[in-house]
C-alpha cells in the first residue's frame, strides 16, 4: 500500500522503489531504548549504553540529527548505521563523505543521453540516495562529515532545518513524509583530511563523543564477537593482549588500532592457531597475527611488535 501511495503521485517515487527498495529492505521499527539496546547486542553483536539509544532517539523525536564525534574504531559507524535501521524499519544508507560530494552525487542527476534527447525532466532524472531514503522514509549515515566541503555542508542544512529535498530543474518539493527518515554524522576531528564543521552547521545537530572502550568492555566485546574462538585463548592472554593495544594508542604512531582491529588481531591470531594445530594461542600466533591485522606502516612494525612482545608473557 505505502509503495502504490508513493508511486502513484510521481515518476520519481517510482523510481526510487524499483532501485533502492529491494536493496534496502524493510526490518521491525524498534523506537524503545531498552529493547534497542537488547537488540544491538543480541543481533548486530554491538555492546551500547541505554542512555546512548535514549539520548539518539530524543534527539530524532525533537527533530535533531546527530553527530557521532571521536577516533577511528570506537564504532561510530556500525553503530550509527545500527540504531538508524532499527529506528527507521528499513536498513539504513551509508553516504562516506568525500571532498567532491555534491547535490549530484548524493540527490540526484541527469542521464547524459536520454537529458539530450527528452529534455531535463523525469524521464531522465536518476534519484540518488538523500533522496531515496527521504522518500523511502529511511535514516541516512554520512560518514566522515569533516571530509566533504564546505558547501555540501551548506546543503545539507536547509534538508535538516525543513526535512525536505528541493529539485529545481524539476519544480519539485519532496517532504519527509515520517519520522524514519534521519540522519547520523560520524566525524573523526583529528583526521588529517579534513575540514571544519561551521557554527551554523553544528547549532543543528546533538553531539555524541565516542572514545576506546575501557579494558573489562573491550573484553566483553571480544566476547561478543569471537564466539566459539574464545576457548582458545588461555587465562590471561587476552587480557594482555589488549593491554598492548592500550598502549599502542597512547604512542605517537599514525594509525591507533580501534576495537575493530581488537576483534580482527584476536579472530586471525585464533585461526592461525588452528592451523598450526595448536591446542590453544601461543605468543607466536599472536605475533604474527599482529603483522598481518594491527601493521598498517612498514615503518612502525618493529615499534608495535616490541609494545606486544613486552605485554604478552611467553
Amino acid at each position: 500500500m505505502e509503495r502504490e501511495k508513493a508511486i502513484s503521485k510521481d515518476q520519481i517515487a517510482e523510481k526510487v522503489y524499483e532501485i533502492y527498495d529491494q536493496a534496502y529492505e524493510k526490518v521491525p521499527s524498534i523506537r524503545n531504548p531498552k529493547e534497542a539496546s537488547r537488540l544491538l547486542k543480541e543481533k548486530y553483536k554491538l555492546l551500547v549504553e541505554e542512555d546512548l539509544v535514549t539520548l539518539v532517539f530524543s534527539s530524532f523525536i525533537e527533530g535533531f540529527p546527530v553527530l557521532f564525534e571521536g577516533p577511528p574504531g570506537t564504532g561510530k559507524t556500525e553503530i550509527g548505521e545500527a540504531l538508524l535501521t532499527l529506528w527507521g524499519g528499513r536498513k539504513s544508507f551509508v553516504l562516506p563523505c568525500s571532498e567532491n560530494y555534491d547535490e549530484y552525487r548524493v540527490i540526484g542527476d541527469f542521464h547524459p543521453l536520454r537529458a539530450y534527447k527528452e529534455g531535463f525532466n523525469e524521464n531522465s532524472f536518476i534519484p540518488r540516495p538523500l533522496l531515496a531514503a527521504l522518500i523511502l522514509d529511511s535514516g541516512v549515515l554520512i560518514d566522515e562529515i569533516r571530509r566533504s566541503s564546505e558547501e555540501f555542508q551548506n546543503l545539507l542544512l536547509d534538508i535538516i532545518d525543513k526535512r525536505r529535498i528541493i529539485i529545481p530543474e524539476l519544480k519539485r518539493v519532496y517532504k519527509a513524509s515520517g519520522e524514519g527518515f534521519q540522519i547520523i554524522f560520524t566525524s573523526n576531528p583529528e583526521d588529517l583530511a579534513q575540514n571544519e564543521l561551521s557554527d551554523a552547521f553544528l547549532r543543528r545537530v546533538v553531539r555524541i563523543t565516542f572514545s576506546y572502550p575501557p579494558l573489562n568492555k573491550e573484553l566483553e566485546i571480544l566476547r561478543l564477537r569471537l564466539g566459539e574462538k574464545i576457548e582458545l585463548y588461555e587465562g590471561e592472554v587476552m587480557v594482555y593482549a589488549l593491554k598492548a593495544i592500550d598502549e599502542i594508542r597512547k604512542t605517537d604512531l599514525l594509525y591507533k588500532p580501534g576495537v575493530a582491529d581488537s576483534v580482527r588481531w584476536m579472530g586471525i591470531s585464533a585461526r592461525i592457531a588452528q592451523l598450526r594445530n595448536h591446542r590453544k594461542v601461543m605468543v607466536e600466533d599472536l605475533i604474527d597475527g599482529a603483522k598481518a591485522s594491527l601493521v598498517k606502516r612498514a615503518e612502525e612494525e618493529k615499534t608495535i611488535l616490541e609494545i606486544i612482545e613486552s605485554n604478552v608473557p611467553h
